[in-house]
């Protein structure tokens, strides 16, 4: 891609932030939220259209209206961008990209939750906030790894946020009896329509001390990218749950993703619906993500 198609495609995204910040703004401050949930999803989908990125997805996310954790690998800034394409959702992301030039303002409006990972005391506080939200019927996405990776190996996944989970059960307003903990792995396995070679792998994930602003060079003038998105068994967890074991339980999940994904064979099984709780009604109760 030419220096002028680059400019040109950042210039067309540029204009519908223009366009839709007033009415995002305006949905948060004035409405319920409803049209800002949905903002997102169309913005990101352009940025995708633009640069030639297609998204691929396997197995069964969580259905409309219901809550979830969910746990995924981190790759690239890029992750932000695919899976913010798919539905309304938020992520949890550390406190440093909240001052980030344009990239702070752009995780503000889709209702980042941001935390600062040195301070062991900002867990409690984020698990509260994840866990309201949660019980409000949000999804967020987890990246459990606590950093990016190189896109070949799948780093421990990190249990204390999943401590939100068990906020969410025990959350004043709209408390759940079980939340879904959903895992997910996400991969870059092929560009310009050809297997991602290890050589390529630096200049898709974006991982150790990396400069940006290279990086989002070479992603422009490399050519179209392929993301794989699967989501796999949804995993319950209630007030009996063992957080830490439930945390390895998707870690396993990822990394058996990855593996089908790498091997060319991702699973297209649907994800079994999580059991239900005595006295509940087959219906979730809980307002959809994109509503209040």
């Amino acid at each position: 891609m030419t220096r002028a198609g680059i400019g040109l495609r950042l210039l067309v995204q540029a204009l519908a932030f223009v366009i839709v910040i007033g009415p995002h703004w305006l949905s948060l401050r004035f409405g319920r939220g409803r049209l800002a949930a949905h903002i997102p999803v169309l913005f990101h989908r352009l940025f995708l259209r633009l640069f030639s990125v297609r998204v691929t997805q396997t197995g069964t996310p969580p259905p409309p209206g219901e809550p979830a954790l969910v746990l995924a690998n981190h790759v690239s800034w890029l992750d932000i961008v695919a899976l913010g394409s798919l539905r309304p959702l938020s992520f949890v992301a550390k406190s440093e990209i909240e001052g980030w030039p344009l990239i702070g303002p752009l995780a503000k409006l889709q209702r980042t939750v941001f935390i600062e990972r040195a301070k062991r005391a900002a867990t409690a506080s984020v698990n509260a906030t994840v866990g309201q939200r949660l019980a409000d019927g949000e999804l967020i996405v987890l990246f459990a790894e606590g950093t990016t990776g190189d896109g070949l190996r799948l780093l421990p996944f990190r249990s204390s946020l999943v401590g939100a989970a068990r906020a969410a059960l025990a959350a004043e307003a709209g408390g759940l009896a079980r939340i879904r903990l959903q895992p997910l792995a996400l991969a870059y396995p092929r560009r310009n329509g050809l297997p991602v070679t290890r050589a390529e792998r630096p200049e898709i994930a974006w991982y150790g001390d990396m400069d940006l602003a290279p990086h989002l060079a070479l992603f422009a003038t490399r050519g179209p990218i392929d993301v794989h998105v699967d989501w796999g068994a949804p995993i319950a967890f209630d007030a009996a749950t063992d957080r830490k074991v439930a945390t390895a339980q998707a870690e396993s999940a990822v990394r058996r993703g990855l593996r089908e994904i790498r091997l060319g064979n991702p699973p297209s099984r649907p994800a079994p619906a999580l059991p239900e709780v005595p006295g509940e009604s087959a219906d979730v109760s809980a307002p959809g993500i994109a509503a209040v």
